[in-house]
């Protein structure tokens, strides 16, 4: 394979797919699959003329790349999620009220480079156990979340309130199983009845998440962020503020956590993020038996940490998911269906993933600099405007969305979704016991 190469059309692929992962990473509602699908469509064509498949995949493997790096700034910005930046939205918020979001993208970009350094350093030895512990993964999966979904609920301790008793602590995780059982049986229902979406403009494959995703976590938020009558204050400097232990703990978490999951059939990055949400400083402290509130300056290191993590976590899981290509001849994401269909007859052999990994290198390097390049000047922009407008404007834009690419259904959806995403600041718990919606239809299947 090396010697076939043109290392011309080699760049020109990579800096393709990284320009196109610009493009779906900063506009909401564009994801990786529709850029895959058409490039799929095109290969003939572009096989016709001069350009291999070899080179397609190229151009994919680079576009959902590069889309991992650049989808944090429409999440911390505009509150716009996709299934991978879904719980970096309220972190994220909160460092931007803090006049931190240059610094939140800043932290982002670094930790979805240091997952690829810490990719291509585990790749290895991690092939190595789960291609013998994959059987016995597989048979357990159903359980495995279960325990995931029991950590994430008795982890949970609520609004601290002085003079309050343990059995407060109770109430909470009882809340928090009601928010994951009423977005687990929402996911449930809409992903059943996904057929049932009629899109205005056909652009890809429609994804019931989009609604989802964006009533839970984005449209949500923004209402409760109304209701307080923000204003986004003059935003700092990006120079990164925390710990470089902390730094490195959210990369070696998130980055972990993205590429186990990845070896799994039917989960996404973000169940991933909730998993590496369990490993990072929570908002309480536990002192003389009381339970005291952290100070604001550790709440935003805890929030900036969980931003590294949840970038570490979406990158490693798209590095991971070629591997597992590899190595177990699995697909587990649209872009690795669409390669592995380009490269059929074309052997995965260790030549072809030194290239794909040096594509991965060289446009990580490029994403890198032109996140931060956004994010430092993003803020410029909505300086000029009043913060109220834009959430309106924003969400109008996701209703807009959601009707022209899930059509009426996706609308009604959205609303309920929205509506359910408000009652976790309600009821003062974390937001993230509402990736419900995408464990519990998860478990079902498996079960």
């Amino acid at each position: 394979m090396l010697a076939d190469i043109s290392l011309v059309l080699f760049i020109l692929s990579i800096v393709a797919g990284y320009l196109l992962g610009v493009i779906s990473g900063l506009i909401p509602g564009i994801h990786t699959n529709n850029f895959a699908l058409i490039l799929l469509a095109m290969s003939p064509l572009l096989s016709d003329n001069g350009v291999p498949v070899f080179y397609v995949a190229v151009i994919i493997l680079s576009n959902s790349l590069s889309h991992t790096f650049h989808d944090i700034i429409p999440a911390i910005f505009l509150g716009a999620p996709n299934d991978d930046t879904a719980l970096a939205v309220l972190p994220g918020h909160a460092l931007l009220l803090e006049g931190r979001g240059a610094e939140a993208v800043r932290l982002s970009a670094l930790g979805s480079a240091g997952s690829v350094a810490l990719a291509l350093f585990i790749a290895l030895p991690l092939s190595m156990i789960i291609l013998t512990a994959y059987p016995l993964i597989q048979a357990y999966l159903a359980w495995i979340l279960i325990f995931v979904v029991f950590l994430m609920i008795m982890t949970e301790r609520g609004e601290f309130v002085k003079g309050q008793g343990s059995l407060s602590h109770w109430k909470s995780r009882f809340y928090a199983l009601v928010i994951f059982f009423m977005s687990g049986m929402l996911g449930v229902f809409a992903f059943r009845m996904e057929y049932l979406m009629n899109p205005v403009i056909s652009f890809g494959e429609p994804s019931i998440l989009l609604p989802l995703l964006s009533g839970l976590f984005g449209s949500s938020q923004l209402i409760i962020s109304l209701m307080s009558a923000p204003v986004i204050p003059a935003q700092l400097r990006s120079r990164l503020e925390l710990d470089r232990k902390r730094i490195f703990r959210g990369i070696f978490v998130g980055g972990v956590s993205g590429s186990l999951v990845a070896w799994l059939p039917g989960i996404s990055s973000s169940i991933a993020t909730v998993f590496a949400r369990l490993f990072i400083k929570q908002d309480f402290s536990k002192e003389e038996n009381q339970y005291t509130r952290y100070s604001d300056e550790e709440m935003l290191s805890s929030a900036k940490e969980f931003i590294v993590s949840v970038s570490g976590v979406n990158t490693c899981n798209a590095i991971f998911g070629l591997i597992a290509l590899a190595v177990i001849g699995k697909t587990r994401n649209g872009a690795m269906v669409v390669i592995n269909g380009l490269l059929e007859g074309v052997s995965l052999d260790a030549s072809t993933i030194i290239l794909f990994l040096c594509a991965i290198a060289l446009k990580a390097i490029l994403s890198y600099f032109s996140t931060i390049y956004l994010g430092d000047r993003v803020h410029l922009w909505l300086l000029s405007i009043d913060y109220p407008i834009l959430c309106y404007c924003v969400i109008a834009v996701l209703t807009l969305l959601v009707l022209l690419f899930t059509g009426l259904f996706g609308l009604v959806v959205f609303a309920i979704a929205t509506s359910v995403g408000m009652l976790s600041p309600f009821l003062k718990i974390r937001k993230s016991h509402a990736m419900g919606v995408i464990l519990l239809p998860v478990i079902l299947y498996f079960f």
